[in-house]
């Protein structure tokens, strides 16, 4: 049985002694408290596994308890019991959200077989949100030399606690390496939590990350559960960590010094236990002596660096990643598998993906679309953007990638203007369209666009 945090409710000190010492025996930690009041800011200020508590206490009771839980927002699990159980009382309390309802006197093993099942429902709840949220994403997929290179420095850091820097042009797969990093700890039973630093406002970054209460500002009609504390004894996975504000940098600084979090509006600090992996397409060396990002977090971050290959730099994985896509387009949309020909297959590696594994996963959806019996090349050839037009804009295939003059930055910059060209030219000039293909919010690629001197009306034109 799995080690939990459990909170124990009750007005009878007596109670509460036995009921800890039964579950500290069992290997639990044990939490009491004597009224609802004070139960409620416990909760709210860590996360529990379980909760235990008495209906019948004075002041607020345990139903009453179970409701305001509920209200804010607590996700523990909540058991009730009582010397006074009837059936109005139970089922009052089931239709609350109470996962089960016990009547004293207690029995030890029948309360350390409640601990196990809420833990195992607990367990069961988080490994089914992962599958649904992983239906239809790509996996790791690779036959090349380069990718092994990087297989294996991820199975070297995995099963430690080291902080993990990812680096990657868009589209590549940083957040695919950060699960697989997950998975291979220690910590894969617990959560793994994604936030892109891109794609939130900056107003809003601190509350995502951290939390807030109810009323800390306008708008926060309810208290919310940030980013660390949903990743509690998991991995929490920053994308795009070159974007985040340096007021917020100064924030997530403390809390990987302090291992704690201090939601907005609040007044008591909060445990965390995460680890936190990190990824960016920027160079955050450059961006150090640029004075954008700080010198002392980026020696936090920054412990164990792997640099993701572009897609023109593993061709061979290709026909692998084609197969993979071919089948989980297709299951995803109950197609019959279409067979792509060694020309076809041929032709997708030597165009030069500006948009990496992302751009050829949708290639082959829109593949998959124009298909009849097949994919043969011609219909490669129709599909793709031409290779003049990538070439007029900077793109020369695998041979003048990252050729040019000027700066790593510069180069970076020129980069990712000509993906985002390319992007806006195969779409049609549809805004929504290209900043979906390249995993973007449609303001963050506007932003984009006017900070590469993109005319985005121009290009509709």
């Amino acid at each position: 049985m799995s080690k939990a945090d459990i909170l124990i409710v009750d007005d009878e000190a007596n109670t509460l002694a036995s009921l800890a010492r039964a579950f500290r025996l069992a290997g639990h930690e044990a939490t009491v408290c004597d009224n609802a009041a004070k139960a409620l800011e416990l909760a709210k200020s860590r996360p529990f596994d379980l909760i235990l508590s008495d209906v019948v206490m004075p002041g607020r009771d345990g139903l009453a308890l179970l409701e305001d839980l509920k209200t804010n927002g607590v996700a523990a699990p909540v058991v009730m019991m009582s010397g006074q159980a009837h059936i109005e009382m139970a089922v009052k309390a089931t239709r609350l959200g109470a996962l089960d309802f016990l009547e004293k006197p207690l029995s030890t093993d029948k309360l350390l077989l409640t601990v196990d099942n809420a833990l195992r429902l607990k367990r069961l709840e988080t490994e089914n949100r992962e599958l649904r949220r992983r239906v239809g994403k790509h996996e790791l997929v690779w036959t090349g030399e380069a990718m092994r290179r990087v297989m294996a420095q991820i199975d070297r850091v995995a099963a430690s606690e080291s902080r993990v820097c990812i680096y990657g042009e868009t589209g590549t797969g940083k957040e695919l390496v950060a699960r697989t990093l997950h998975e291979k700890s220690a910590r894969s039973a617990g959560p793994f939590v994604t936030l892109n630093c891109a794609a939130i406002p900056a107003e809003l970054i601190e509350s995502e990350l951290f939390g807030h209460e109810k009323g800390s500002f306008t708008g926060a009609a309810q208290r919310h559960i940030g980013k660390f504390e949903q990743a509690h004894h998991g991995t929490l996975f920053l994308d795009e960590i070159g974007d985040m504000p340096l007021a917020m940098q100064t924030r997530l600084l403390r809390v990987l010094e302090e291992s704690e979090v201090e939601r907005v509006g609040g007044d008591k600090p909060v445990a965390v236990d995460v680890r936190v992996v990190v990824a960016t397409h920027r160079n955050l060396e450059e961006m150090v002596e640029a004075g954008s990002f700080r010198r002392d977090l980026y020696h936090r971050v920054v412990v164990f660096p792997i640099t993701l290959p572009p897609l023109r730099a593993r061709r061979e994985d290709i026909a692998a990643l084609v197969e993979h896509f071919v089948r989980q387009v297709c299951a995803q949309n109950g197609w019959k598998p279409v067979a792509f020909s060694p020309e076809a297959v041929e032709a997708l590696r030597e165009y030069p993906w500006p948009g990496n594994i992302r751009e050829l996963r949708n290639a082959v959806e829109r593949l998959l679309l124009l298909a009849v019996d097949g994919v043969d090349a011609a219909t490669v050839e129709m599909a793709l953007p031409r290779r003049e037009t990538l070439t007029s804009r900077g793109m020369k295939g695998n041979a003048d990638a990252g050729a040019g003059s000027g700066s790593l930055a510069e180069r970076v910059a020129e980069f990712e203007r000509t993906t985002l060209l390319a992007e806006l030219e195969r779409s049609g000039g549809h805004v929504t369209n290209a900043a979906k293909a390249l995993g973007l919010e449609r303001s963050h690629f506007y932003k984009k666009c006017q900070q590469l001197g993109i005319d985005v009306k121009a290009e509709r034109a």
